[in-house]
């Protein structure tokens, strides 16, 4: 038995013994790799460094976002607020699923009834419960305010610095920052509400230790109840909590005393703590959530890209090497050891990489936020680190992998067969596995790309992405083919107009397809992100002006401070000489509760309140079906066309639609119209939209004049109204929404600067890795007699030939997914300034020749006849 145990022994040692060897072994040929293919991985670990970086700044953006509350700046000095709940939710049962239910974000101030203020009053542990209404106010020179209460001033708190509270409906207390123009108490302030410009006397000023926020102006609670316009309902209550009560035993206590109806049909909340932000700004949350959602699908594709670009130089550098494994291989070397090698190496390169690229990712993260919002609140402290911990995870994680992967082949021949082997040519066609996803991959692109032309809105822009996507993937699998296509087309160009150095190139080039399509590969996915990106907003954007200039039928517009115009300016416009037509636009936006491939969904739009008998003498949306003047009462609706193809609804049907507070409407179709995408998607009249919306103020007046001369008439009769303006009307005052807005034009930022950038440097290390792994054949090219200026020629000419089949291949892969959405959202054909696509062309070229002129001076620069080693 003894003897049994000690042999067993012996063996385990002796495996162990084994194992070590081979550990100290694959780490030698590792540390020799390294040291030897440092040009060629210092390529890879530029572009896993940028990887990593790119991965760490879209985890802080997005986990920043998540964790980010709107900061609380109007009740600072209150323990909670209490308001109706803001989110409406829509349940449905997908094909073959559970029920599901889905929620949104209200952009209208859904109110509470005036009787929950008592309510709350009473319940334990509050000192103070106060109704909280506003009114936008606009001062002197257009300075935009806002009017409230003076008992709500105790929320911020407020507190007077001179003077008195108001006592009767002509007197105002004023802040700081109104102060200097007032005069102080017993000055005079002219303010507008809702109508013209009226004069008050200052009681007193207020100042508050809290910073932020517009300024503010007091009336008495009476007062201020008339201007708001909605006596039997508050925007919010502000508790005070009593000595000693905790703000979670407040919640506790306002919960049970305010439970019940009177927020609404989905009831109240009680805020506290970081929470109180929600109560200040209504679409904070919703317009984070849209911002998350856009930003979520940018990171889908940053995830693809980095892993694509991976993949690309991983597998590249490891292919250069494939003759030097099949010599070890023949040599000696046990499958196991070229593996473990190979996997050393790039663990080695990546962990390096990834934590360089973490490091990077913070400054890169901040910038990004900073360009997608003014938010204020801090970062945590542990976010950067966690999120640049994750970039380099995914990056270490998914480097080892894929340089097993592209050793496969070399690591499990025979020692016999890798001998032969390492003599061998680079295949010229890729596997049969790869072939055959690749083709999966183009035939599911196109059929995404079909399936859009048959979709509108974000369904086909979600099927346009897709296309894109499998087809880049695609050309990425099938890059030997398409190489070989490419330069049959471009080859004997080259050939013509090169001389011996043409002649070179194209020999090259057709020599070595699997070399070319990892070259092709960052080219065309670097052409095809841009010009996707790029070309759909642009689309878009020339669509909806087209649209929205074809629309415009008045010459004059009236338009007003932030606050907006006064309701009853619209009819002073009407009653001004040489006026034949005015309609005010009142703009919000309107809740759609309906299905997606059974999947529920809450899609928000926005809409335009309008004047039925003046609408056809300022905008013609092209009316299709019904009549426009029929657009009046409470219950009708007009609508896009396209809408109501989705709807299946016409002339005579109805709708149901939720308000921009919530409210549910069934409204009767009274107008179809073809210029939606410049107008909107609804048509409202506007004294439907007026009851549902935070503060009914039109953003602009369309004017018609009779006779061409109405604007000194227009401004003798708005010289009332405090910064109101006339001009001359264009297609921007209009369009549903700005043509550009601050968030869009940092996602273009983000989308082209930062993820292009990451392709372009992509460009740059693939080519540079290709070519320094081509020293040797330039060197033999040089003992063969080719001059300097030959081999210089010949990689001018061969980067010619890969920028030229990039930017081809990358903008039909972009053009079919664009052709489907173009023609599905805008009717027309994709559009992409030739500005934009020559900078593109250009920057593209300018990468190319650094990854393949720049590396590879050196190795053609010797004389010929040396070097031969």
């Amino acid at each position: 038995m003894s003897d049994t145990k000690t042999l067993r022994a012996s063996r385990a040692g002796a495996r162990e013994d084994v194992r070590g060897g081979m550990r100290r072994a694959s780490a030698f040929l590792a540390r020799r790799s390294l040291r030897t293919h440092r040009r060629a991985w210092t390529a890879v670990f530029a572009a896993t460094a940028a990887a990593a970086a790119l991965l760490g700044a879209f985890a802080l953006v997005l986990g920043s976002l998540l964790l980010a509350r709107p900061p609380v700046e109007r009740y600072a000095g209150a323990t909670a607020v209490v308001v109706a709940d803001q989110r409406i939710t829509y349940t449905a049962k997908p094909w073959g699923s559970e029920p599901r239910t889905v929620s949104a974000h209200l952009p209208e101030r859904v109110r509470l009834d005036r009787s929950v203020v008592a309510r709350a009053a009473a319940a334990e542990g509050v000192a103070r419960a106060v109704a909280d209404d506003s009114v936008p106010v606009v001062a002197g020179h257009g300075t935009s305010a806002v009017g409230r209460s003076w008992p709500s001033a105790a929320l911020t708190p407020y507190e007077l610095t001179e003077g008195r509270a108001p006592r009767s409906s002509s007197e105002v207390v004023v802040d700081s920052a109104l102060a200097a123009a007032s005069g102080g108490p017993g000055g005079r302030v002219t303010l507008q509400v809702d109508g013209a410009a009226r004069r008050y006397t200052v009681s007193g000023v207020a100042g508050t230790g809290h910073r932020g926020g517009a300024p503010a102006v007091f009336f008495t609670e009476s007062r201020l109840t008339r201007l708001a316009g909605h006596p039997g309902t508050v925007d919010a209550i502000g508790v005070v909590a009593e000595q000693g009560v905790s703000a979670d035993a407040l919640r506790a206590s306002l919960g049970e005393a305010v439970a019940g109806r009177g927020g609404g049909e989905r009831g109240m909340r009680v805020l506290t703590g970081a929470e109180r932000g929600e109560a200040e700004q209504l679409d904070a949350l919703g317009a984070r959530g849209d911002l998350l959602a856009m930003l979520a699908s940018i990171a889908a594709t940053v995830v693809m890209v980095a892993l694509l670009v991976i993949a690309t130089t991983l597998s590249q550098a490891v292919h250069q090497r494939s003759g030097e494994l099949a010599l070890l291989r023949a040599v000696g070397a046990t499958p196991r050891q070229l593996r473990s090698a190979v996997g050393r190496e790039a663990g080695r390169v990546a962990g390096t990489a990834a934590v360089l690229g973490a490091v990077g990712s913070v400054p890169l993260g901040l910038l990004m936020r900073a360009l997608l919002t003014t938010d204020p609140l801090p970062v945590p402290v542990w976010l950067p680190l966690a999120a640049g911990a994750a970039g380099a995870l995914v990056i270490t994680l998914a480097a080892r992998p894929v340089a097993l992967l592209a050793a496969r082949s070399i690591t499990r021949l025979r020692p016999a067969a890798a001998l032969s082997a390492a003599r061998a040519p680079e295949p010229d066609e890729p596997g049969r596995l790869r072939t055959v996803l690749g083709v999966l991959l183009v035939v599911g692109g196109l059929g995404s790309a079909g399936a859009a032309t048959a979709r509108g809105g974000q369904a086909a822009a979600l099927a346009a992405s897709g296309a894109a996507t499998s087809l880049i993937i695609a050309v990425a699998l099938l890059g030997p083919w398409i190489a070989r296509i490419s330069m049959r087309v471009l080859g004997a160009p080259a050939r013509r107009a090169g001389g011996v150095s043409g002649f070179l190139a194209a020999r090259s080039a057709a020599a070595h397809n699997r070399r070319l399509g990892a070259a092709l590969t960052p080219i065309v996915l670097v052409v095809a992100f841009v010009c996707v990106q790029l070309t759909a907003a642009t689309t878009l954007e020339r669509a909806a002006d087209r649209q929205a200039a074809a629309a415009l039928r008045a010459d004059l517009v009236v338009t007003g401070p932030a606050a907006g115009i006064p309701s009853d300016a619209a009819e002073a416009v009407r009653g001004a000489r040489g006026v034949s037509a005015a309609t005010g636009l009142l703009r919000s936006a309107v809740v759609l509760a309906h299905r997606e491939t059974g999947d529920p969904k809450l899609d928000r739009y926005p809409v335009l309140g309008v004047t039925a008998d003046q609408l056809s003498g300022t905008l013609d949306p092209r009316v299709t079906a019904g009549d426009p003047a029929d657009l009046t009462g409470r219950n009708t609706v007009a609508l896009g066309k396209d809408r109501a193809d989705d709807l299946g609804a016409g002339v005579g049907d109805t709708v149901a639609l939720r308000l921009g507070d919530g409210t549910r409407v069934r409204l009767r179709v009274v107008a179809v119209y073809e210029r939606s995408l410049g107008l909107g998607e609804f048509m409202l009249p506007r004294e439907a939209l007026a009851a549902h919306v935070s503060a009914p103020r039109d953003r602009e007046i369309l004017v018609r004049s009779a006779n061409g001369d109405a604007l000194s008439a227009l401004r003798a009769a708005l010289a009332p109204y405090e910064g109101v303006r006339v001009r001359a009307a264009t297609a921007d005052d209009v369009r549903i929404s700005p043509s550009s807005s601050d968030q869009d034009d940092a996602l273009i930022v983000i989308g082209v600067g930062v993820i292009g950038g990451f392709a372009l440097l992509a460009v740059v290390s693939t080519l540079a890795l290709i070519t320094v792994g081509r020293r040797p054949e330039f060197r033999l090219l040089r003992l063969l007699g080719a001059g300097r200026g030959q081999l210089l020629r010949m990689r001018v000419l061969e980067t010619g030939l890969v920028t030229v089949a990039g930017l081809t291949i990358g903008t039909l892969v972009a053009a079919v997914p664009l052709l489907a959405f173009a023609l599905s959202a805008a009717g027309s054909l994709p559009y992409l300034p030739p500005v934009q696509y020559g900078v593109l062309a250009l920057t593209v070229t300018a990468a190319a020749a650094a990854g393949t002129l720049f590396p590879g001076t050196r190795g053609g620069a010797g004389r010929s006849g040396s070097g031969a080693g």
